[in-house]
C-alpha cells in the first residue's frame, strides 16, 4: 500500500510538472499583450537600463513563475503588481512565450549587476 501511495504521489508530481514545463503560449499573442512591458524591458526584451531585468531568452517557466509571484504578492513590487493584476493564466503563458523566444543580448554579467562599474 505504501509503495502504491508513493507511486501515485510521484505520478501526481510528474503530471503537475509536465503541465508547467510544457505549458505553451502564443508568441504572437504574447507580443501584443506585452506592449505595456516594452517601456521598461524593451520591445526586444533587452532592457538598457540596469534597473529593469532583461527578459529576452529567459526560461518560459521562470517568466511565468515570476509573473505569478508578482500577482499573488510573493514578490512585492507595486508597479509590477499593477501590470499583472489583470493578466489571465493564458495572458501569462503568452507573454512568457514571447519573451522566452527572443534572443538575449546578455553575454555575461559584467556591467549588468547594480553597483558594478
Amino acid at each position: 500500500m505504501k509503495r502504491a501511495l508513493t507511486l501515485l504521489s510521484f505520478g501526481a508530481v510528474l503530471a503537475f510538472a509536465s503541465t508547467q514545463l510544457f505549458a505553451s503560449g502564443s508568441i504572437d499573442a504574447g507580443k501584443q499583450k506585452a506592449a505595456a512591458c516594452f517601456a521598461c524591458h524593451g520591445a526586444d526584451g533587452n532592457a538598457v537600463d540596469p534597473q529593469y531585468p532583461r527578459l529576452a531568452g529567459q526560461y518560459n517557466v521562470y517568466i511565468q513563475q515570476v509573473l505569478h509571484e508578482y500577482k499573488d504578492g510573493h514578490r512585492n513590487n507595486p508597479i509590477m503588481k499593477g501590470f499583472v493584476a489583470t493578466l489571465s493564466e493564458q495572458d501569462i503563458e503568452d507573454v512568457a512565450a514571447y519573451f522566452s523566444s527572443l534572443p538575449t543580448k546578455l553575454d555575461g554579467l559584467k556591467g549588468h549587476i547594480q553597483g558594478d562599474k
